[in-house]
């Protein structure tokens, strides 16, 4: 079985080779990162490979764009950190996705299904996957509404230093080191507030930038975060967003 892997985290590439070989069914054929040697490589050498590996979310974009440059027959999985819900769809042109960081079992049962199938043609419709990775414009906040007692005000963003999920509630710690519960969940403060300020390291915290004093290396390849105020529960940025943090930093 020959097997191209279209992934731009390295890490990611090793684990996945290291997986693929524990199985030892598979030859790797090539290595892709980007959505531009995508197109190049596949108009030439697609009738090459099995099977394809292929991750969403790509250094230069999304893998989507590839589809709209060249058409692609053989039969894919994709992997994705996104939650299942959202992707659906992919079972009905794809042999199955995979969620980051990947399950050694449910890559073996990906590659049984793949053996078991009788696979045709694809017919791969990029469109049918677009509403997927294409938000509705969502108005940005500017402030954010808290609650004090039974009173209600407001607290501009410039002074929020992170958003805390606890339980049923979430908590905003000021850069004063001061606590109000906001009435309003993380995934929704997430859609809402600017990305260019604001970033969801796990699914219990999210930070301002100008909160963050440090990140330093943490085993077994994560990062730890420094921020000010001190929060009650260290901040762990895990493997698989590792690049994704550091490439918000610089940016």
């Amino acid at each position: 079985m020959k097997i191209l892997i279209i992934e731009d985290e390295i890490l990611s590439q090793k684990e996945l080779t290291f997986q693929l070989n524990a199985l030892n069914i598979s030859e790797i054929v090539h290595y892709i990162s980007t959505v531009r040697e995508s197109i190049t490589w596949l108009t030439e050498n697609s009738n090459k490979i099995d099977l394809i590996f292929m991750d969403i979310e790509l250094s230069d974009g999304n893998c989507f764009e590839i589809f709209e440059s060249v058409s692609i027959n053989t039969p894919i999985i994709f992997l994705t950190a996104y939650s299942k819900h959202a992707i659906k769809a992919f079972k009905l042109n794809s042999i199955d996705y995979l969620l980051k960081p990947i399950n050694p079992k449910e890559l073996d049962f990906a590659i049984n299904k793949f053996k078991t199938l009788t696979v045709g043609k694809i017919n791969f419709n990029p469109d049918l996957y677009k509403e997927f990775y294409t938000k509705p414009k969502i108005e940005k906040a500017k402030r954010i509404l808290i609650q004090t007692g039974d009173n209600f005000k407001y607290i501009s963003l410039s002074e929020i230093a992170y958003f805390e999920a606890n339980d049923k509630y979430t908590t905003v710690t000021t850069f004063k080191d001061q606590k109000h519960l906001v009435n309003d969940s993380l995934n929704n403060l997430e859609e809402r507030l600017p990305q260019e300020s604001f970033y969801r390291p796990n699914r219990k915290y999210i930070v301002n930038i100008k909160a963050i004093i440090k990140a330093s290396k943490y085993f077994n390849s994560r990062l730890k975060l420094h921020i000010h105020p001190i929060p009650e529960n260290e901040i762990i940025i895990s493997r698989t967003n590792v690049k994704n943090f550091l490439t918000w930093m610089g940016n």
